[in-house]
């Protein structure tokens, strides 16, 4: 089940650089102390396009219980919240990242914040001084905005008898989120606003299961954002060759980026005839296995070195299959490269040109250092927020710790799935509040969370006709951390001003 890892966001390569892990209740019984809920209040002004906000700034933390009622957990969360606005008319957006358990310091810096934090994408982002500007393309002209960090990651801690086991899993996580969002807009007195989520990676599959735990307690969702999601894990097994077809156009799109390939016209018409090519002739061939014709084969292999750069030698030798991991080490072999994982566009070297994989990611080194140092100057400085704790990037011990089962909303047999499947807590959502819209944005050059997949898993919803428009698709020239790309950002902020538009409509 280790497949959960690799579509984390807030790139779990760095792992290692994390601080030690944070206190746990001891075997005997002691509790962990339990803070009170504060906030460090800051004003602010932004303005872009002729719009002008003045706004509130407040980095602070909510605590969320048990089902006793006792205190577990303390999350941090940083809201920026227009002034003098009537909650009716002001929406608010809940936004996370992956991991699981990772901070969100990568959406609030880099994606729809007042502020980010500039690199030099797709090159690697030099050492400190760091920069930071005013973000343009903020969403804080459309609504107020919630930066939450997941359980016992960035300063999220557990509290009282809490312990990691009561975060770490797919129900755990979809319940300590439910119970902060409940509470912000409790405090905050946001129930009768619009209410939008806005997860990335591993924060999709938490928005799917999460839309719905709300909807059933009666908090209503206007809308969901989707960013480089993987809603399914229970189609990700050995011996299914899903993969194989899943990531034929991601490879196809990077192929054309490097100019490995032959092609006329556009990037998606090109990306297009991938994946007509992995519905029909790929997907026929794989179905046949080892029974394949060789002259079949062969026809394969040459098709298939159109769209992926990559030589009919290697492609034969692979048996038609090539995991994402090679194709990193592959593509650019010849020019003594590799490219990224999380964001093809992100290039770099190994210690060994003849190896099969590859060392690092370049799309997670380049960028690490600038986020994480104009992150911390931007909280002390700006926030005026100032703490001796850790900022934890990743939970420590999250991942090993994960429970995978799940129990989907709307399965009346109440099914346990050992592996999610939170499409269907999606659709479940939607046919209930058939006025719920969903935005599904993708990276062209993404080859954690391939786009043709997440295209599988929401078409096969079961949604009823009517309801299938719910949902829109958005492709960017970028990859996982869409924003990381200027021009990317400024299409997927246009995007998102016609779904917010659409989704407050009565």
């Amino acid at each position: 089940m280790s497949v959960i890892l690799l579509a984390s966001s807030a790139f779990t390569q760095a792992q290692g650089r994390r601080a030690p892990a944070p206190d746990a209740p001891a075997e005997n019984g002691d509790s962990l102390p339990i803070p009170a809920e504060t906030t460090s209040v800051t004003k602010h002004d932004w303005s872009a396009g002729g719009r002008a906000i003045h706004y509130t700034a407040t980095a602070g933390n909510l605590l969320v219980d048990d089902e006793k009622g006792k205190p577990i957990g303390s999350l941090f969360y940083t809201a920026y919240t227009e002034d003098g606005v009537d909650a009716k008319a002001r929406p608010v957006t809940f936004f996370y990242n992956g991991g699981p358990g990772s901070a969100t310091i990568w959406l609030h810096m880099g994606s729809f914040g007042p502020v980010r934090v500039v690199t030099e994408s797709p090159k690697p982002t030099g050492p400190a001084p760091f920069e930071t500007v005013q973000n343009q393309y903020s969403l804080i002209d459309r609504s107020d905005l919630v930066f939450i960090d997941a359980p016992l990651a960035g300063f999220s801690r557990a509290v009282g008898k809490g312990t990691i086991k009561d975060f770490a899993g797919v129900d755990e996580d979809v319940r300590a989120f439910e119970k902060f969002i409940i509470r912000y807009i409790t405090v905050n007195q946001r129930w009768n606003s619009p209410k939008f989520l806005f997860g990335e990676s591993y924060g999709t599959p938490r928005s799917a299961a999460l839309v719905a735990a709300l909807q059933n307690d009666g908090v209503e969702f206007n809308g969901v954002t989707l960013l480089s999601s993987i809603l399914n894990y229970n189609v990700r097994n050995p011996g299914y060759d899903r993969d194989p077809l899943t990531y034929l156009p991601s490879y196809a799109a990077i192929a054309y980026y490097y100019n490995k390939v032959k092609h006329t016209g556009t990037l998606p018409e090109f990306v297009q005839q991938a994946r007509e090519f992995a519905r029909g002739p790929y997907a026929e061939a794989l179905q046949q296995g080892d029974r394949l014709p060789a002259a079949q084969f062969d026809a394969i292999a040459e098709k298939l070195s159109g769209f992926t750069g990559l030589s009919v030698q290697y492609l034969k030798e692979s048996k038609l299959r090539v995991s994402p991991t090679h194709f990193r080490k592959e593509l650019l072999r010849g020019d003594d490269r590799i490219v990224g994982r999380y964001d093809a566009r992100f290039e770099g070297w190994d210690t060994d040109s003849a190896g099969e994989n590859p060392d690092s990611d370049p799309s997670d080194t380049a960028i690490a250092g600038v986020f994480v140092g104009a992150f911390h100057e931007y909280i002390q400085k700006e926030l005026k927020m100032t703490t001796t704790e850790p900022y934890f990037l990743s939970a420590p011990g999250m991942n090993g710790a994960w429970n995978f089962h799940h129990r989907p909303s709307g399965d009346r047999g109440g099914r346990l799935q050992t592996a999610p499947d939170t499409a269907m807590d999606l659709a479940d959502a939607i046919r209930k509040n058939p006025h719920l819209r969903v935005f599904s944005a993708n990276g062209w050059f993404d080859l954690a969370t391939p786009f043709f997949g997440t295209e599988y898993d929401i078409s096969h919803m079961l949604l009823p006709p009517s309801l299938i428009g719910n949902v829109q698709f958005g492709y960017y020239p970028s990859g996982h951390m869409a924003y990381l790309n200027v021009e990317a950002l400024k299409e997927l902020k246009g995007d998102l001003d016609k779904f917010y538009t659409e989704a407050t409509k009565h």
